[in-house]
């Protein structure tokens, strides 16, 4: 099992396998994109699967691949076949942006994937277009559509936005009303690869919970599953829920059970940290398999308290710059 010195369990591996994306959000990176991984710098399928065997064999059970936009890697499929054949793995979960996620919607299934998140932060077209910096609106509305009649448990991820989409919270609380979806609106973060954060908080959990509370009547708490990040609940009758995400006030670290694989190799304990270390670096030096698990023990037994602790120990001196593109959410 991988503890950690707050005696939290870590059975949760996101794994980015790319940091490659074909939106350009504005709260994710520049309108211009950012300098993307090397190709050979980027850790290959065959060690990829070595390194989730080895976190298997250390307690994780469930894998999240996510991105960049995953899809967009070739051969993402040999990857999530691999995953589904590991002993120990017994959930995988994909995070997409539902641009070029149809397709891909049969193989998904066949290998076991039954929960998809998907980035979607406007349910207008236009304002779509305004935020991502691209006209992709039908494609992902269309693909939702699919996921749903075929069954796959959809979560949408909202970021939201003063001045932007803040004015569409209700109607994607609605969306919930006849779908059976979950909609979970999240703080807005400083990651959006410029180095910079725009002025203070202005929608935090409990403003965006407040919000709902007072356009609709009978909101109730569902409880939470354990390790939840989302506070989540639902309007009586409806058949979907939705949730409020504290990413950026943090409040959720206490129960944290999550591991951060970055497309580099870099293992993160936590959102906000710089990187443990690279272990990318030590497979390709020829470290056993008992090497690299007792580096990722290690680096798990000293994980910080909280994002805030993590943020302030930052290893390379500096605050939050990085896209999420880069980190995988």
């Amino acid at each position: 099992m991988l503890i950690d010195r707050h005696h939290r369990v870590a059975d949760y591996l996101r794994i980015a396998v790319t940091d490659r994306c074909n939106l350009r959000c504005t709260y994710c990176m520049p309108e211009q994109g950012i300098q993307y991984v090397p190709r050979e710098e980027v850790l290959s399928w065959e060690e990829l699967l070595r390194i989730s065997r080895i976190f298997a064999d250390l307690g994780i059970s469930k894998v999240r691949i996510t991105g960049g936009e995953p899809l967009l890697r070739r051969d993402i499929m040999f990857f999530i076949q691999g995953l589904a054949e590991i002993s120990g793995i017994n959930k995988i979960n994909l995070t997409t942006n539902g641009t070029v996620t149809e397709k891909y919607l049969d193989d998904l299934w066949k290998y076991g994937v039954r929960t998809i998140n998907l980035s979607l932060d406007t349910l207008d077209k236009a304002k779509f277009k305004k935020i991502t910096r691209r006209d992709e609106f039908d494609t992902v509305i269309r693909c939702f559509g699919r996921m749903i009649k075929m069954g796959f448990r959809v979560k949408i991820n909202c970021v939201v936005m003063s001045g932007v989409n803040d004015d569409e919270i209700e109607s994607f609380v609605r969306l919930t009303e006849n779908l059976p979806v979950s909609v979970r609106f999240i703080e807005e973060m400083p990651f959006n690869g410029e180095g910079k954060e725009e002025g203070h908080l202005e929608w935090s959990y409990i403003k965006i919970l407040q919000h709902i509370k007072d356009k609709f009547e009978a909101v109730e708490k569902l409880e939470d599953p354990q390790n939840s990040t989302a506070y989540n609940y639902t309007v009586k009758d409806y058949k979907g829920s939705f949730g409020v995400i504290a990413a950026y006030s943090r409040t959720f670290c206490g129960s944290c059970n999550r591991i951060r694989l970055t497309p580099q190799g870099s293992i993160k304990t936590c959102l906000y940290d710089s990187g443990i270390f690279n272990i990318k670096q030590l497979l390709r030096a020829g470290a056993t398999d008992q090497e690299l698990a007792f580096a990722i023990q290690e680096a798990v037994s000293g994980k910080a308290k909280d994002g805030f602790q993590a943020e302030l120990l930052r290893s390379n001196g500096k605050p939050v710059s990085e896209s999420m593109s880069t980190i995988g959410g």
